[in-house]
């Protein structure tokens, strides 16, 4: 039996603010965009080139979920972004806006650097060392 995570759902205050920011400033793919109701989308991004997890944007309806926006973390990074380019896509997000909360560093495990999304959440961009062959 083979399973994976296909969705993670992340509470936004904003459908078309969060969409802004995945699209325009990280890069990604907008998959979908559907209507379910008169304040409720299906939104649906994916990193570009990717063909496993996606985000799930998800609008906050009641006030304990507005209260989570942008600390579903508890205020640790909890989402990792993968690159095999790091390089290139640390100098285009932080043109395009993209908050960093450190400099680059360079680990044993690879290259990363911890960034914020619209709401606080920390996020790693990383490129994963290959491993040895």
């Amino acid at each position: 039996m083979t399973q994976s995570i296909a969705l993670v759902s992340l509470l936004v205050a904003d459908y078309d603010e969060a969409i802004g920011f995945y699209v325009d400033k990280l890069g990604f793919t907008l998959v979908e965009d559907t209507a379910m109701g008169p304040d409720k989308r299906w939104v649906v991004v994916a990193p570009r080139g990717d063909a496993g997890s996606r985000l799930l944007l998800a609008k906050a309806s009641e006030p304990r979920q507005v209260e989570r926006i942008g600390d579903q973390g508890g205020g640790r990074v909890w989402l990792f972004l993968h690159t095999d380019d790091f390089a290139g896509d640390h100098a285009r997000m932080s043109a395009a806006g993209v908050r960093f909360l450190e400099e680059p560093r360079h680990e044993a495990y690879g290259s990363v650097a911890v960034f914020e999304d619209l709401h606080g959440n920390r996020w790693d961009l990383l490129q994963p060392k290959r491993a040895a062959s």
